[in-house]
């Protein structure tokens, strides 16, 4: 990483902290007054979100891409995947009422977007240049975001819950769509990232096969990728079979999240971090 870089990733860091504070002051507070949640100023809101990502996707490309490999340390992992949720969130935002989340996707991301400079990976992936690998490695990295999405969500039903049942709800919650509607959105992000996660899966048994000679290596990442799996898909099941929602659909949303995280980033925070190891 560049001495530019590192420069640069705190500037992304605090663009997105001050977004976070922009959209907690304007939206969360109770108090807060209706002119904050016109339409015309969601549009401007909309672009003034693409300053930091566009920034972010820059840095994330000059410290990913390398002439020797792909870089995909802890820092730049954990980095590209809040991009992703935030480039996800978006674009969702054009199509979905669901400007309740900037508020919580915004200081996810003023703490990740700066990890790569803490975090620098030191040298390439082994086997980037193979193809099957670069489309499981983007896969896998996109349903991170999606789940990432899903648990954020579904963190801000419970709180529109909770106040539902307190009384007084900030502004941007009145302007959300019922919880029924937020419940279907919820379990469509799920299903999609239950259908990527498959995919990871399946990429990643080709690719080991391809590599190793056997479709699956029995270790950590596959023991806890398989129980993730396991887990939203009878999340999914229990919906279809037996009309889950509620705090049934939190639990083993943020449960299935946790164990998602421990199957990759966990693992290599643990490694390259804590033990040393690249």
């Amino acid at each position: 990483m560049n001495a530019s870089s590192f420069v640069f990733y705190p500037i992304v860091s605090v663009l997105y902290a001050a977004l976070a504070a922009y959209f907690w002051r304007t939206r969360w507070r109770t108090s807060a007054p209706a002119e904050f949640v016109r339409s015309d100023r969601s549009a401007l809101e909309h672009l003034m979100v693409l300053v930091p990502l566009v920034l972010h996707a820059m840095l994330l490309f000059n410290s990913v891409v390398a002439g020797d490999g792909i870089h995909l340390g802890v820092g730049n992992a954990i980095s590209t995947i809040v991009w992703l949720t935030v480039a996800i969130y978006w674009l969702g935002n054009l199509f979905y009422r669901i400007e309740g989340l900037q508020a919580l996707v915004m200081p996810v991301a003023a703490l990740c977007a700066f990890l790569p400079a803490l975090f620098p990976a030191t040298r390439a992936l082994p086997n980037t240049e193979l193809p099957v690998f670069q489309v499981h490695l983007m896969i896998a990295l996109l349903a991170y975001s999606l789940f990432t999405i899903a648990s954020l969500h579904v963190l801000l039903m419970a709180v529109i819950e909770n106040r539902l049942h307190g009384g007084g709800l900030p502004a941007a919650l009145q302007q959300l769509p019922a919880l029924l509607t937020m419940e279907t959105l919820l379990f469509r992000i799920i299903l999609a990232g239950f259908v990527l996660l498959t995919l990871t899966l399946a990429t990643g048994a080709i690719y080991s096969e391809e590599l190793f000679g056997k479709a699956m290596r029995f270790n950590h990442k596959t023991v806890f990728g398989f129980l993730s799996w396991l887990i939203f898909g009878a999340l999914l099941g229990g919906r279809w079979l037996y009309g889950w929602r509620g705090r049934m659909a939190v639990r083993w949303t943020l449960t299935g999240f946790l164990v998602l995280v421990l199957a990759y980033v966990g693992s290599k925070f643990v490694l390259e971090v804590i033990l040393g190891r690249t």
